[in-house]
């Protein structure tokens, strides 16, 4: 995976799944056969990344700008669409050049240790497991208000990332038990 070429591969997959499932609209994956190969995809794909060693990584972060460059034409030609109604092998396109260009900035600009990246990595598992149950229960609460929708997505996306942060902080990483439940290492 040392050539850019190489992830024509990956997007033709993505867009093959694309055309067979056929979803509508594509961003609902919750629960259906769409969300289901999605996920199967990135793992399968994001564990051949992982396996495929800095060379990968290279090579995102040489063609950082080409892919930021596609990510930003695709969501142009989209925006210029009626309601940004697009086919579903764009919105896969775009979606994969948006996924190349956050992992090659983040590879770029975010790849050293930290105080606060090692903290977020030990995290990282615990948050992933709780957080559809924080999510689940910030949406009963909140979308039965009477409010605009945007703000019922940035209330729902601040009470669950909240909740989690809290809920690792004060619960999971202070509690041997629970650090065990949750897969970390003893204190």
């Amino acid at each position: 995976m040392s050539n850019p070429f190489g992830l024509l591969i990956v997007v033709s997959v993505f867009v093959v799944e694309a055309l067979l499932v056929n979803p509508k609209p594509y961003e609902l994956y919750a629960m259906t056969w769409h969300g289901f190969f999605l996920g199967f995809l990135a793992f399968f794909f994001g564990f051949c990344f992982v396996l495929s060693g800095s060379a990968f990584w290279n090579m995102l972060v040489k063609w950082r700008w080409l892919f930021f460059l596609l990510a930003i034409a695709f969501f142009s030609y989209r925006a210029m669409q009626f309601q940004m109604q697009v086919p579903s092998y764009l919105l896969s396109v775009e979606s994969n050049c948006w996924i190349f260009t956050v992992l090659a900035f983040a590879h770029r600009y975010l790849n050293r240790s930290s105080a606060a990246l090692s903290y977020l990595s030990e995290a990282a598992y615990p948050i992933y497991i709780m957080h559809m149950v924080f999510l689940y229960l910030g949406s009963l609460l909140i979308f039965p208000l009477d409010i605009s929708v945007y703000l019922k997505f940035l209330l729902a996306v601040l009470f669950t990332t909240i909740s989690c942060l809290l809920f690792y902080e004060f619960i999971v990483r202070r509690i041997s038990v629970m650090r065990f439940l949750f897969g970390l290492k003893k204190r």
